[in-house]
């Protein structure tokens, strides 16, 4: 029997102790703790960034802008959202999980605070690009609740009702715009989404960091410090792949084994966010110009909308752990691809309007339920942040073209009804086919698979 005394100096770095963040057992207590300030954080994010999309006719009045000249401006702030997003990935796989989300829901903070403070054009679009950092939480959502749920039951459910942030913080900024508007004006309404951000960087700062992410970390000080044998039984333990202690970059998700995924996945993305650039970011102006609705009532439709779409979370994560969730959000986009344009080309009756554009955000939004979830399975860890924040970062390109082209149809004299739907509905209809060539993550869902293991 060999005396602690007698152990090598491999031996004891290969001790893992109860205590070792690697090792911490995750509690029922520590999902709900993750889950509940993730939701939060996804919920002040969304809001900041809605809130500039519903409140742009306003600002755009204030400053003297057109439709056309407001739709560009917004579309050059999304290419600095695009720039500032590409730093995500390398953040979430160098500094960990928790660092990644107080750092960018700090940058968040930065965006929606300093908003309220622009003198123009300009400033609007240097600030605005700041918002990338808190667009981006929902990629660290993706990676450290995929870690955190990796043991529990009905995962993409339980991710659901954290990504049902997103109507939930549409629903706030356009209930709270129609609230608060007329008594503290656009400027500090970007001030209280502030405060919003930072109030979740203060509760984020108690999360514990993802066990797989300890594990990576503490694999690589092992193997270079010379525990090559007590780095491999790590690694093993936690299901980390070889490559595991290496750092990595953005060609370790073009592999010939993820080069496929990721592609698909980026082009989804991008489709899908030229349909969310027109009919959720912009969706007043939308309203107001291709239905006839005034500002006050596209408020209002915006508000029973996302009620329906927060709906459409629940109901797509359920649905992916059943049916897979690939092919949950296959069907779920092409669906909203059909009622985008029944919503577009039908009657400007109220409750026809409200009715199929609720029914747009359940199909349009509900779907990232189960592709967040998705995404985070279908990258090994060591590049599940770099390889989720390839493909998500697609998001504002998409919205610098749904952006872009919906102001270039506009200024060039075409009525909003077809330059919507040249932009958002076959939008919507491409991000959905490209989802096919995707991996298959949960081919029979993960309801049915916990039913086989327990039987």
């Amino acid at each position: 029997m060999t005396t602690p005394s007698a152990m090598t100096d491999a031996q004891k770095q290969s001790a893992t102790p109860p205590t070792e963040p690697w090792n911490t057992p995750i509690t029922k207590k520590t999902i709900t703790q993750v889950s509940i300030i993730c939701f939060i954080a996804w919920v002040a994010s969304v809001y900041d960034y809605t809130l500039f999309g519903t409140l742009l006719p306003v600002i755009a009045d204030d400053f003297g802008w057109s439709s056309g000249e407001a739709t560009m401006i917004n579309t050059f702030a999304t290419v600095g959202v695009f720039i500032v997003s590409l730093v995500v990935g390398t953040i979430l796989d160098r500094l960990g999980r928790k660092r990644a989300l107080i750092l960018l829901m700090i940058g968040g903070a930065v965006a929606s605070g300093l908003t309220g403070a622009v003198i123009g054009a300009v400033s609007l679009i240097i600030v605005r690009a700041f918002s990338g950092f808190s667009m981006s939480e929902e990629v660290v959502n993706a990676v450290y609740l995929n870690e955190i749920y990796k043991k529990a039951k009905s995962r993409g459910f339980m991710f659901s009702l954290v990504q049902s942030g997103w109507p939930v913080g549409a629903l706030l900024s356009a209930g709270l715009s129609a609230i608060l508007l007329p008594i503290i004006g656009w400027r500090w309404s970007f001030v209280f989404a502030a405060v919003l951000s930072l109030i979740v960087v203060a509760l984020a700062s108690r999360l514990p960091e993802s066990p797989t992410f300890a594990a990576m970390k503490e694999v690589r000080r092992r193997r270079e410090a010379g525990d090559v044998d007590g780095a491999t039984a790590l690694a093993a333990e936690h299901d980390l792949e070889e490559a595991s202690h290496y750092k990595t970059g953005v060609k370790d998700v073009f592999t010939k084994e993820l080069r496929k995924n990721t592609i698909f996945l980026s082009l989804a993305w991008f489709f899908n966010w030229v349909a969310i650039q027109v009919f959720s970011v912009l969706g007043t102006t939308v309203l107001v110009e291709a239905k006839a609705v005034s500002f006050d009532n596209a408020l209002l439709i915006l508000v029973a909308a996302n009620a329906v779409g927060f709906l459409g979370y629940l109901a797509h994560g359920w649905v992916g752990d059943r049916l897979g969730r690939k092919l949950t959000v296959t069907l779920g986009w092409v669906l909203g691809g059909l009622s985008s344009m029944i919503m577009l080309f039908g009657p400007s009756d109220a409750t026809f309007v409200i009715s199929f554009y609720a029914l747009t955000l359940f199909f349009l939004t509900g779907p990232y339920a189960a592709l967040l979830f998705h995404m985070g399975e279908s990258f090994p860890a060591h590049v599940r942040g770099m390889g989720t924040n390839v493909a998500h970062v697609m998001a504002p390109v998409g919205g610098i073209a749904g952006s872009f082209f919906l102001g270039a149809f506009l200024l060039a004299g075409v009525d909003m009804m077809w330059a919507a739907f040249f932009t958002g509905s076959l939008g919507l209809f491409a991000s959905g086919l490209c989802m096919l060539g995707t991996r298959t993550t949960n081919r029979m869902g993960d309801h049915k698979k916990a039913q086989e293991d327990a039987a």
